[in-house]
């Protein structure tokens, strides 16, 4: 069995438990494990709480959270109304558990060769923010940020393999 859900949601803080309820809901009943369900539920609180925050300034004051579960993979959708990413797309540096696999514009990163200079910007930036996008890519196997058609709205999408619980009955397909 495979899953597939959207919800639209008002730019609320109380909307982002909603989402992470449902998907912790869904991947319950596909019998996926209970670390692995954790781990992308605070994914996508992360990226829920981005759309919320910063996803305003543009037409709408709703965001968008697609899901789909089947048997081995979990992708995660946040589309916001708001301006997107100014000056493009991020590219996050991979570190921690996910694969480093964060695809924006196609940029390089410029942060990963070990100079000073590097480590510096990336220092400030995570003192300012952006720990949510570095914490999303942690969590995931595959990160990609971009945007809505005709330039509005931040588009961010993760996948994730999944991994069954043990003595879970229910197996998609």
């Amino acid at each position: 069995m495979s899953i597939w859900w959207s919800l639209q949601l008002r730019r609320e803080a109380a909307s982002v438990p909603l989402a992470r309820r449902l998907l912790l809901g869904a991947m319950e009943a596909q019998g996926v494990d209970a670390e692995v369900s954790h781990e992308l539920s605070v994914a996508l609180s992360e990226a829920c709480s981005n759309a919320v925050r910063h996803g305003g300034g543009g037409p709408c004051e709703v965001y968008r959270v697609t899901a789909f579960i089947d048997d081995e993979l979990c992708r995660i959708e946040v589309a916001d109304g708001g301006l997107g990413f100014p000056g493009g797309p991020p590219v996050v540096g991979g570190s921690g558990q996910g694969n480093g696999n964060a695809q924006g514009d196609g940029r390089s990163d410029g942060r990963g060769d070990g100079d000073a200079d590097g480590l510096e910007g990336e220092v400030r930036e995570l003192a300012v923010g952006g720990r949510g996008l570095h914490l999303i890519e942690a969590l995931s196997d595959r990160v990609r940020f971009g945007s809505e058609p005709g330039g509005g709205g931040a588009v961010v999408t993760f996948d994730r393999a999944l991994r069954r619980a043990e003595g879970a009955l229910l197996r998609a397909s």
